[in-house]
């Protein structure tokens, strides 16, 4: 039985979402542990109680919903994203992947179909960068790759620990990694693509096969603060010059492989950034992602080698501290295949293709048969209030994984 999700009300919950962090500009700003995050948590849980779903919240905050199968003994099929943004984001990365998952149950039972396994949506914690320097924390901590004691450690600029940020979203640190770890019969993950590749085919709908492997580091560069009008320039020793040149370095090395792979220094901070000083501290991430393991350590160790002969020719000093590495991932066949199945029965085009940015569901990999599906992004822009991703793409994204769901209930 082919069924299908209801457009309309998916599109109302995408802009009743929207509203939670909404800025000047058509933007979203709903980072992890804001007001507004915590404003749409609630809306969340409510909506889900409403349909009849039993939710709880676990150690690390993450929101579970289960609606309950006709074989309770089953371990559920589980769909899920996130619902932080990144500052200024658009209003489809991650809370369209929540929604849809929210329609299907909505869908479900308006069809009074009842699955023979419990079905589960999952709203992670803390998908996007954030102040405590843990990307997808929620689904990391449930795969074991957080330890308790690695984030009761963490703490914000302001001082804010994140123990009280969790704990305030109903989560417990000191209990991550202590329960018995997590049965799913396979999970399942709605994204918007945050690329061109889809468009450029002209097609609505692509189904993932892989996620490239992700490297970030934080780099500090201490050189000596000093007056702007009275330190000669051969005495200076100033951290700003010397991060400049590291990021034209990242630049040029990335650029000189000819291939996927990319590097980017995405968040740069400058100390005490007044106008007649010269810096004394900087600090920057560098990130690396790539398919191929091999050339994205090859890469960051070019890259590091550079950073330090920079680093001995402007007489400052510079510390690298890894916090993100994760390794590229493979998707279930089985899972690829009720997909590819879902979308050729209801003559639906699509193509098979990596995903570049990082997901939840490289982390629910390593501990279910996992797949992800991804709707066509509009000029591939994403993190933007340029963000968009057409109603009808959407529909046949959702239609495409709810179908493909239906599948693996009969088959697992």
């Amino acid at each position: 039985m082919k069924m299908k999700i209801n457009i309309n009300r998916l599109m109302s919950a995408i802009e009743a979402y929207a509203k939670y962090g909404q800025v000047e500009g058509g933007g979203v700003t709903r980072p992890s542990f804001s007001t507004a995050d915590y404003q749409v948590r609630e809306l969340f849980r409510q909506e889900l109680e409403a349909l009849g779903m039993t939710v709880s919240v676990d150690a690390i905050a993450n929101i579970w919903g289960t609606l309950p199968g006709s074989d309770e003994m089953s371990p559920p099929l589980v769909i899920g994203s996130h619902l932080d943004t990144v500052p200024n984001g658009g209003k489809y990365d991650g809370a369209l992947g929540v929604l849809v998952a929210k329609e299907i149950v909505e869908t479900l039972k308006e069809h009074q179909v009842t699955l023979a396994h419990p079905l589960q949506i999952v709203s992670f914690t803390a998908e996007e960068a954030n102040e405590f320097n843990f990307s997808t924390m929620g689904s990391r901590a449930l795969s074991g790759k957080l330890s308790s004691e690695e984030l009761l450690a963490a703490e914000d600029r302001s001082g804010r620990t994140l123990a009280a940020a969790v704990e305030k979203a109903g989560g417990d640190l000191s209990k991550v990694g202590t329960g018995n770890k997590k049965t799913m019969a396979a999970y399942f993950e709605l994204h918007i693509e945050q690329g061109s590749k889809l468009e450029n085919e002209n097609l609505s709908v692509g189904i993932v096969d892989s996620i490239v492997g992700i490297y970030r580091d934080l780099i500090t560069i201490d050189g000596q603060q000093n007056h702007s009008g009275t330190t000669i320039m051969k005495n200076r020793k100033d951290a700003l010059v010397a991060a400049g040149e590291m990021v034209a370095e990242v630049q040029k090395l990335a650029i000189a492989l000819d291939s996927d792979t990319v590097a980017t220094v995405g968040k740069f901070e400058v100390f005490p950034n007044a106008a007649n000083i010269i810096p004394g501290r900087v600090e920057f991430t560098l990130e690396v992602r790539s398919a191929d393991g091999q050339e994205r350590r090859n890469l960051v160790q070019c890259i590091h080698n550079s950073f330090r002969m920079i680093e001995e020719r402007h007489g400052v000093k510079m510390a690298i501290a890894n916090n993100y590495n994760t390794q590229e991932c493979d998707f279930n066949r089985q899972l690829i295949g009720f997909m590819e199945e879902a979308a050729a029965e209801s003559g639906i085009r699509y193509t098979v293709l990596p995903s570049m940015a990082g997901h939840d569901a490289m982390n629910l990999a390593a501990m279910t048969k996992s797949v992800m599906v991804f709707v066509k992004s509009i000029n591939g822009i994403s993190h933007s209030p340029q963000e968009l991703s057409l109603p009808e793409d959407i529909e046949k994204s959702a239609n495409v994984l709810l179908n493909a769901l239906m599948k693996a209930d009969q088959a697992l």
